[in-house]
């Protein structure tokens, strides 16, 4: 797993409080939304978001940036980077 302390995103997905496979669906309807190179961030509570998000982008040829916990907010951040 990847851990980033900060990064810039230009859109995200708000997943707290749901469950799989909604942490899939809703990052891939966003992420087509965005310009290559553009980052999405994905704010779940989820833990089985922290294997499939990463699984996911490999699959789909996306580049996962990298997890940041966030404290205050007890959620977890997922970071992916458009490439196709």
């Amino acid at each position: 797993m990847k851990f980033v302390k900060e990064c810039q995103a230009d859109a995200t997905a708000d997943l707290v409080y749901r469950v799989c496979p909604m942490h899939l669906l809703e990052p891939g309807e966003l992420i087509k939304n965005l310009e290559k190179g553009q980052v999405l961030e994905i704010l779940t509570d989820y833990d089985g978001a922290l294997e499939d998000i990463p699984a996911w982008c490999k699959k789909y040829g996306q580049e996962f940036i990298g997890l940041c916990e966030d404290e205050c907010d007890e959620c977890y951040k997922l970071y992916i980077r458009k490439q196709s």
